[in-house]
């Protein structure tokens, strides 16, 4: 399968560079999985989808400040680094620039608190970090890191909460799972009054997010492990949400990985806890055990994310819906509006 099947021509001018002022305030595109058919929404409208029995998962996850920059110690040459993963004892998968400059054993300084060895070189062009600093690191950081926004979006981020979701907790993320940036407290609390259970799962967002794809067969891409948790609470409500016949609604692709990762590894049985590394690539195929209806934002032509909407409601449906999105004028990517695939 040819990666050109999901280009589409994007004016540049539809790609959101700053949020709403109200969450909830984005439009919400609609598409009927079965028979393709497309309505147009505000996001709110999104209860009206909604229906006692079902459980909506939300990716819990929390962006890191996670872009660092900083000098080479010897030759005080800028530098900059992208926080991806950690990888345990002060250890860190990064990426950094410039890439050719900086080879292991360079030293990066990042004002008086910090300090990064390059190590090793890890997969897919990526830097083992190891860093040596004076106290709590996460604190340092929130000192000295800023927001890692996509490199799509050129505006300053005045307010770092506007790129977390209201529900954020567990620090970990590269990118937000912007799917939910939509949600407000208040249009949660509805959500449940109308009966919707809420779960939720944690997947931290990793170089898969920045990394474009670089074959021509999607078959060929190759993507990159993300940490990912499922507790025994989730996977009671999915137990019970499949008992009485309701819908599994996936926030996000980060949250359609999650629940995908752990539909294969428990086949047929009942859901159970689960935590690890996920590499699970969702292209068109591919045959969903959990995830039943998944809201989504508009992704970049030709990714992996275009890909797993496509697998979920298929290929030429989703082509039509972007289209018809293109010629609405609505807002794609990061800051933009929502798709509810149902």
């Amino acid at each position: 399968m040819n990666v050109d099947l999901y280009d589409f021509h994007l004016p540049e001018e539809l790609i959101a560079q700053t949020p709403l002022v109200e969450r909830s305030a984005s439009r919400l595109l609609t598409l009927n999985k079965e028979d393709g058919s497309i309505k147009h929404h505000v996001f709110t409208d999104i209860l009206d989808y909604l229906c006692p029995g079902d459980t909506l998962v939300l990716n819990d996850t929390r962006v890191i400040p996670a872009r660092l920059f900083g000098i080479k110690e010897d030759t005080g040459a800028k530098a900059e680094v992208l926080l991806l993963k950690d990888v345990g004892n002060d250890r860190w998968e990064a990426l950094v620039k410039p890439g050719k400059k900086l080879k292991n054993g360079a030293v990066i300084i990042f004002g008086d608190e910090l300090k990064a060895t390059i190590e090793a070189e890890s997969d897919m062009g990526g830097r083992i970090l190891k860093f040596s600093y004076e106290g709590i690191f996460n604190e340092i950081l929130d000192r000295l890191g800023q927001m890692p926004l996509p490199p799509y979006i050129k505006e300053k981020l005045d307010d770092r909460e506007r790129y977390q979701t209201v529900y954020s907790k567990v620090e970990g993320s590269a990118a937000a799972p912007t799917a939910g940036l939509h949600f407000t407290e208040e249009l949660l609390s509805q959500v449940a009054a109308k009966g919707v259970d809420i779960a939720f799962v944690t997947l931290h967002v990793g170089l898969g997010t920045f990394r474009p794809m670089s074959v021509d067969r999607v078959e060929d891409h190759v993507m990159h492990d993300e940490y990912y948790i499922l507790s025994q609470e989730t996977a009671d409500k999915l137990n019970e949400t499949r008992a009485r016949g309701g819908r599994v609604i996936a926030v996000g692709t980060t949250s359609a990985r999650t629940l995908e990762t752990v539909a294969q590894q428990c086949g047929t049985g009942p859901i159970v806890p689960s935590s690890g590394w996920t590499g699970i690539f969702i292209y068109p195929g591919y045959s969903f055990g959990l995830v039943n209806v998944m809201l989504t934002n508009f992704h970049l032509p030709k990714s992996t994310l275009v890909m797993l909407v496509s697998a979920l409601a298929g290929r030429e449906h989703i082509m039509k819906a972007y289209h018809e999105a293109i010629e609405q004028q609505y807002r794609f990517f990061s800051f933009g509006d929502a798709m509810l695939i149902y």
